[in-house]
């Protein structure tokens, strides 16, 4: 997963479609690839864990079934990653290759907002099965997706989809939706490029509270709304890699 903007819920997504193709069957993995800002050890309920090195392998930390991957795992939260765009593109490749992945299905890599060296060493080193793109219906942010969707086009690597982020506010007194981002932006984008919409996941305050505890509402709350729809994005998002699955791993690059 990736996203040409922060903010938009790129990482909060990631976790949860991670746990929904667990829910569907899959082995899964997740890289967090944003090697300033991890937050995925967090999302997953593992801060503070340290993997196991065996030799020059480490072993994935496993959160909720899933096999994980952080810098949140190898550094201290307090502790930045003061490094210039080839010491970051190192790590990065330290933590997808020197990770003992074990029998995966899918590997779901949590990008950094941009479209700066991360993203281009993963493109270039890689095979990759495609991209999700994460979005809010706001203008501004379609306009750096347009930028993420065009960057992974230049090194041939197709769209999945868009997830459409924060799609509307759902008040919990009355209930009443309100799109107060926007309305639309997902499906114009989608048709722009001739992809699809995954899912549009409305903005929630249970979504917030339960990824800053560690249990991602697919793992929390199965049932809900908002668990079904990822649920359906993940079936509709595996299908869609098994029909253009590369030689090699197979990496779903995820941008907001």
């Amino acid at each position: 997963m990736a996203s040409g903007k922060g903010g938009v819920g790129k990482s909060t997504v990631a976790a949860n479609l991670a746990l929904a193709l667990k829910a569907e069957g899959y082995a899964v993995g997740l890289l967090d690839a944003d090697i300033y800002g991890p937050s995925q050890s967090t999302m997953m309920g593992a801060a503070g864990e340290r993997p196991e090195v065996h030799g020059n392998q480490m072993q994935p930390v496993m959160a909720h079934g899933i096999q994980c991957m952080s810098m949140g795992f190898v550094a201290s939260e307090k502790t930045p990653a003061v490094w210039r765009g080839p010491m970051a593109s190192g790590a990065l490749q330290q933590l997808l290759t020197q990770t003992n992945w074990q029998d995966l299905n899918i590997l779901i890599v949590d990008m950094p907002p941009g479209t700066g060296d991360i993203q281009l060493t993963l493109a270039q080193r890689v095979p990759l099965s495609g991209a999700v793109i994460v979005t809010t219906p706001q203008d501004i942010a379609l306009l750096d997706a347009r930028k993420g969707i065009e960057m992974f086009a230049k090194v041939n690597i197709a769209t999945l989809g868009i997830i459409e982020n924060m799609s509307t506010h759902v008040c919990s007194e009355c209930g009443h939706k309100e799109a107060i981002f926007g309305s639309g932006g997902g499906e114009s984008i989608a048709q722009e490029y001739d992809t699809r919409v995954l899912a549009q996941l409305p903005l929630s305050l249970a979504v917030r509270e339960l990824s800053d505890s560690g249990k991602p509402i697919v793992a929390a709350d199965p049932d809900s709304e908002i668990a079904l729809a990822l649920r359906a994005a993940a079936r509709t998002m595996a299908t869609s890699v098994q029909n253009s699955t590369p030689d090699g791993p197979t990496i779903n690059v995820l941008d907001d």
